[in-house]
């Protein structure tokens, strides 16, 4: 398999976007761990993104054929088979790495991994299946927040449930963005959840204004053009929208007082809107 195929496959624009859910995670579950565990756990959350792409393209490629056809598998570049056992090996890797960091942490890699499966294997036409992608992100806050900490704070889950209502607004609307007009606004809504939350739990935290007026205008933004019913704006929102989970992150962590994690993910939001424009992160 060609490496421009395997990034294609894996969406691997969007992975900064991983990496910013571990800096939140370990920020809000307690102590930050040092850095080489936290380069671990972002591979481990990489490993199991990137798995989940890969069976992603591999359980919809008849869908493929027929709604994008200039996909991997319907294309001719790579096999179906071959992306099957590509996506379930480096599952199982990550599982493994988050297993050698925490046996809490390697449970909660195991309970994402099959989130991940349950959600490509049955994604079309099953209306819980936002929930189900909500819970894949949110198993990325366990496997970081286990990592940092054996006893997460409470704010860990907290900010997981946020996470998951704004994966569910964004899931929602991604799935017409082959179709255009949304069915319903109110699944929307989620996505401006963590701002809410950040009103009512101000810390007072220097700058904080700065970050969430930022995230506030970015979900403004990407609503404003789902609102316009056309697919190729959908879309482009869907990928901006995803950009934005890194805001979301930085979010948090400022709230939390540490702006200099919560810059870093601010600089991660810029890298995942450069990689998109030269790899389609949806």
């Amino acid at each position: 398999m060609k490496l421009h195929t395997a990034l294609r496959l894996g969406r691997a624009s969007n992975l900064p976007t991983v990496w910013t859910n571990v800096v939140a995670a370990s920020v809000l579950a307690g102590p930050v761990p040092d850095a080489l565990s936290l380069t671990l756990v972002c591979l481990a959350g990489s490993l199991l993104y990137e798995g989940g792409m890969f069976l992603n393209d591999a359980f919809d490629a008849e869908i493929d054929a027929k709604e994008r056809p200039e996909r991997p598998i319907p294309s001719g570049e790579v096999g179906r088979t071959q992306v099957y056992a590509w996506g379930f090996g480096l599952l199982l890797a990550g599982v493994l790495l988050a297993f050698s960091l925490r046996a809490s942490a390697g449970l909660a890699a195991l309970g994402t991994s099959a989130a991940i499966v349950l959600y490509n294997a049955w994604h079309k036409n099953n209306p819980a299946s936002p929930i189900v992608m909500g819970a894949c992100r949110m198993g990325v806050y366990a496997i970081g927040g286990f990592a940092a900490s054996a006893s997460p704070d409470p704010a860990l889950w907290v900010g997981g449930s946020l996470l998951l209502t704004y994966v569910l607004g964004l899931t929602y609307a991604a799935k017409f963005e082959n179709r255009g007009g949304v069915g319903r606004w109110a699944p929307l809504l989620g996505l401006a959840a963590p701002a809410v939350w950040v009103l009512f739990t101000w810390s007072g935290a220097p700058f904080l204004r700065s970050f969430l007026g930022g995230f506030a205008l970015w979900v403004q933004r990407g609503i404003s053009s789902i609102r316009s019913g056309k697919p190729k704006r959908i879309r482009l929102a869907i990928g901006q929208l995803i950009a934005g989970m890194c805001l979301l992150d930085a979010l948090f962590v400022a709230n939390s007082g540490s702006i200099g994690l919560a810059m870093a993910c601010v600089a991660f939001f810029g890298v995942t809107l450069a990689f998109q424009a030269r790899l389609s992160g949806t």
